[in-house]
């Protein structure tokens, strides 16, 4: 079977089940009373770092003061799952949802019918897709991207950038890597235990570290930075709070 073939039957397969997905999603946004509206949506996708840069950006939130829950999994979860999420973090008193965004999930419209404030990309990398082709998986990204976010964050050092460039929040649109021009890595440094990174945030300079080890750690805290700063953070808040998070 080729690979053409192979991702036709699974788009037939993926488009049926989305239908019915999109009927359970105004389903369950009527039983929990629609918690979104009161929170902000923060989507985090890509094939690596999506955890990481999620629990950055809940300890970077937690460190202004606010009220922030996570759901944080490289595995996909089912559509009732995350509405019954959204209804306990409501319910906590959350100002902020930070929810990862594995591939298969958008493949199946969980997060249909949501009010997405930003859409945030960690990268492409090929070797991480399982029983996925990459067409199919650019395909999957595009419908997040496709839900109009406030605010998207894009990775400019990613080699499909060219690819995902097309993707713009409506009211802003933030890059992020060693080519940006909105949040720049100047610098970095790896240690044993941990990695330190000098970012340019248009103007103004500033250094953050994490026990996360790796260079991929300092691409990592470039997006947090990014979705942060976006989000009007103050640079203090994005350093303590990346420097918080204990893998």
């Amino acid at each position: 079977m080729g690979a053409r073939e192979r991702t036709n039957k699974s788009s037939k397969k993926g488009g049926l089940k989305g239908k019915s997905q999109k009927i359970k999603a105004r389903l369950l946004k009527s039983y929990y009373g629609n918690p979104t509206k009161d929170m902000r949506l923060v989507a985090i996708t890509g094939t690596t770092g999506k955890t990481i840069v999620a629990h950055y950006v809940h300890e970077i939130l937690r460190s202004t003061g606010e009220q922030v829950a996570v759901l944080a999994s490289d595995q996909p979860f089912k559509i009732g799952m995350l509405h019954k999420f959204l209804s306990d973090a409501w319910k906590a008193g959350a100002n902020y949802v930070i929810v990862t965004v594995p591939a298969e999930g958008l493949r199946d419209n969980i997060f249909y019918g949501l009010p997405v404030y930003v859409a945030a990309m960690t990268n492409f990398v090929t070797a991480g897709l399982q029983d996925m082709e990459p067409g199919e998986y650019l395909e999957n990204e595009k419908t997040l991207f496709d839900m109009k976010p406030e605010i998207v964050v894009l990775n400019s050092d990613d080699l499909n950038y060219q690819t995902f460039e097309v993707f713009k929040g409506k009211a802003q649109t933030v890059t992020y890597g060693q080519t940006s021009s909105d949040v720049k890595i100047l610098n970095s440094k790896l240690y044993p235990k941990g990695t330190e990174a000098t970012l340019s945030l248009r103007s103004d300079i500033m250094s953050v570290a994490t026990f996360v080890t790796g260079e991929t750690a300092v691409s990592y805290m470039a997006c947090a930075a990014a979705i942060a700063n976006s989000l009007g953070i103050e640079e203090k808040h994005i350093v303590e709070g990346i420097a918080n998070y204990e893998p």
